[in-house]
């Protein structure tokens, strides 16, 4: 079960949420056919998505993250609600590239680091916050903690990883992202990247471990206290009526097009690849 842990240490100086993420990782690659890398490209971003929209708490709230780095696998975008559930596409998702040279997947060639990171709340009030940052390396985590201390101040360790097997099935996805908070003294920083250095990749723990040693590690010496563990999902939000809006919602001269054609309209969902199909008359009613 893919699910979202969040603690606090004993002194109150210091938070984490960890998530594993496998499960609706691996279910994104077969939905869209995600090649390895793109694979991992934006199962690090549904990871982060998850966790940040999962802080938001207000009911109805969203999160939107877009990636525009200027690489192969084109822009990335993911989608969470206030309960961390994820939904998200990568423009090119056959997109992929050799090793890099460490042997690895090169998520930060295929994503590129021309471009930028956005991060878009939205709470149904008024116009959603946005915060928008210039890409660190493409590899996500990195420009996520960029994003976290240039847009919002707040000193932040984030690591997200996704582990896929030689015949593209993904054996563990998940990361965390930890953060100091307002009071906490010089030092604690130090022993924060001390932990983390020490962890070392979180899929090389997740593969073998649960979500909670992950978390205890990076935390090691600061007695976390769990405060809430939730189960997260990806999960589409579309529906037949919401297309059949936005097709009626298209300007009238395209509308009569579709009916002179006489063809039924072939909609798919971006998120989910689910087809949608609207008779000329149903358009034209």
């Amino acid at each position: 079960m893919d699910e979202i842990i969040k603690a606090i240490s004993a002194d109150g100086f210091v938070s984490i949420s960890v998530i594993t993420s496998r499960e609706l990782t691996e279910h994104v690659r077969k939905i869209h056919g995600l090649s390895r890398v793109t694979t991992a490209a934006l199962g690090r971003t549904l990871a982060a998505a998850a966790i940040i929209g999962e802080w938001l708490k207000k009911d109805g709230a969203s999160l939107t993250i877009r990636i525009d780095g200027g690489g192969p696998a084109g822009t990335i975008i993911a989608v969470s609600d206030n309960e961390g559930n994820v939904r998200g596409f990568v423009r090119n998702p056959n997109a992929e590239l050799p090793l890099n040279e460490k042997g690895k997947l090169d998520v930060g060639g295929a994503v590129g680091n021309a471009g930028t990171l956005s991060v878009i709340r939205d709470f149904g009030e008024k116009e959603p916050y946005a915060g928008s940052v210039e890409l660190v390396n493409g590899e996500i985590a990195e420009d996520f903690t960029r994003y976290f201390a240039e847009s919002e101040q707040i000193p932040t360790a984030c690591a997200l990883g996704v582990l896929v097997g030689s015949e593209g099935s993904v054996l563990a996805a998940g990361g965390y992202i930890v953060q100091l908070l307002p009071g906490a003294p010089d030092g604690i920083i130090d022993k924060v990247e001390k932990n983390v250095a020490e962890t070392g990749a979180v899929t090389d723990v997740l593969k073998d471990h649960d979500p909670e040693t992950l978390l205890d590690s990076v935390m090691a010496g600061f007695e976390p206290r769990i405060t809430e563990r939730r189960a997260v999902e990806y999960r589409c939000t579309c529906s037949r009526e919401r297309f059949f809006k936005a097709v009626r919602s298209l300007p009238k001269y395209e509308i009569d097009d579709m009916v002179r054609v006489g063809e039924p309209v072939e909609v798919k969902c971006q998120f989910c690849d689910a087809v949608y199909y609207f008779e000329p008359d149903e358009i034209a009613g």
